[in-house]
This record gives structure tokens, sequence and C-alpha cells, in this order.
């Protein structure tokens, strides 16, 4: 049976500096956004908008403080409230691991709203601009969790391959759920948003799909990962993390009704 390697948490140290591998792989997720986006503003659709490298990096500034403060304040309030408010200096501990996604959406929405306003441009533009930008970066950050041994799984068939002791929990066998939504809630939504966004779709679309597709695949994924707490809404139990995709869900969808009600919308994302 597989063990998690439980590796150093400090990829490099010199001296008292000690750089983690959590924040590498924020250092990625930045990095792929500026590597995709200088590739998606080569779509002539795209490029005939008006978009440019330019706007990818200036984006890039407003969104790290989106992410970052929205993410923080997810995890804070969705999360561990309580843990945070007997703890209130940990808040800023974000080295040590901890970011909400949800609260990171909600943070990159008020920064793009923000950036928009500066630029000229309508927020669901932006939105459906930077949308394939995000789940790879998505992704780095899932394997920085599983770096930290962060977000064990539920527990396993001893049967499954890869099914995986986590040592700082127990000796049972587990998935591998940072894993797990690296792969689905990053990777693969990520395939789905490229591909779709290659070609001009109405306003809204890009945005709708990108909200609707991770709702559906965080709330898989949330089956197999150890929750946070769990809700009970009406008899039905799901946790933390799912109670906060539906929201997405519902707006992926309103989105995309939106955007295919009139079929005349511009076809400029």
């Amino acid at each position: 049976m597989l063990i998690h390697p439980m590796p150093d948490p400090i990829a490099i140290a010199i001296g008292p500096l000690a750089i983690r591998w959590y924040g590498l792989m924020y250092l990625t997720a930045f990095g792929l956004f500026i590597l995709l986006g200088h590739l998606r503003v080569k779509q002539p659709h795209i490029a005939a908008a008006g978009w440019s490298k330019a706007n990818v990096e200036d984006m890039l500034v407003y969104g790290v403080l989106g992410v970052i403060i929205g993410g923080r304040l997810g995890e804070v309030l969705f999360y561990h409230a309580d843990y945070y408010l007997m703890h209130p200096l940990e808040i800023f501990a974000v080295w040590k691991g901890g970011m909400s996604f949800h609260g990171g959406f909600i943070g990159v929405l008020v920064a793009m709203a923000i950036w928009g306003k500066k630029h000229g441009h309508k927020l669901m533009d932006v939105m459906d601009f930077i949308a394939p930008l995000v789940p790879l970066g998505y992704a780095a950050g899932r394997i920085g969790n599983f770096i930290n041994a962060e977000l064990p799984g539920r527990v396993a068939d001893a049967n499954l391959p890869w099914a995986m002791i986590w040592p700082n929990v127990d000796a049972l066998p587990r998935h591998p759920s940072p894993i797990y939504q690296a792969l689905i809630d990053g990777v693969l939504l990520f395939i789905v948003l490229w591909v779709f966004s290659r070609k001009p779709r109405p306003r809204l679309a890009v945005s709708g799909l990108f909200a609707l597709g991770y709702g559906c695949a965080r709330f898989f994924t949330e089956y197999f990962r150890i929750p946070d707490y769990e809700v009970n809404l009406s008899g039905w139990i799901i946790s933390a993390g799912q109670m906060l995709s539906l929201p997405m869900i519902a707006f992926g969808l309103f989105l995309l009704f939106r955007a295919y009600k009139k079929p005349s919308a511009a076809m400029t994302t």
C-alpha cells in the first residue's frame, strides 16, 4: 500500500529564510496564468476584442491580491472561524497553507471588477477572458496541499491501487483527495474550458461553463475528502465544500442561460 511521503514543506532554506513548496506552487499558478494568457491573446477572436499581453500582466497583479486576500478570508470565515477567533495572528500565516478556493473566487471577482472599471472593461468580459487561465493554477495549489499533507481523503478500500496511508492522520488507507481535485477540478476542467473557449462564444458563456464545471467537479471530488464539517440540508448531509459549490453551480447555470437566451449577444470571448 502507498504511504504519503510526508516531504519537508520547506523547499529551500538559506539561514533564517525559508521558501516553502506551498508558496512555490502559488508562484507556479501565477506563472501559468501569464503563460496561458499570452497564448489566449493570440487566438483570433480574443485579439480582435482588443485583449493584449499587457492586459494579462496587469490583471495578474490585481488577481494575486484577490486570490490571497479572498482565499485566506474564505478559509477563516467559511471553515475555521472558531479557531482563528482564538488565534487571530494565525490569519496572516498563509505560508502554512489554508486557502479557500470559494473565497479566492470572490476575491478575484472583486479584484477584476476594480481592474475592469479602471480599464473600461465589463466585469463579465474580464471573467470570460480569464476563466480558462484559472484551473491549472488551482491544480498547482492542490499539489501544494498534497505536499503539506493537507486535505486527507476519506477511508478507501485497501485494494484500491492508489489507496494511501497518511501518517499524520492514522494507519488507514485513504483516498489521495488533493490529487483527485488537482486532476478533476483542475486539469480536466482546464481542458474542457480551453477547448470550449478557442472559438467565439456568447458573452457570459465561458464564465458560466467555468462556474458550472468547477461547482460540479468540486461537489463530486468532495465525496473523497474528509469534510471540514458537514451540513444537514433537509436531511441531506453534505460537506462544507459541497455547500459552497451549490451557489457556483446555480450561478453557472444562470450565466449559461443568459448567454444562450439571446444568440445575437456579442461573440467576442
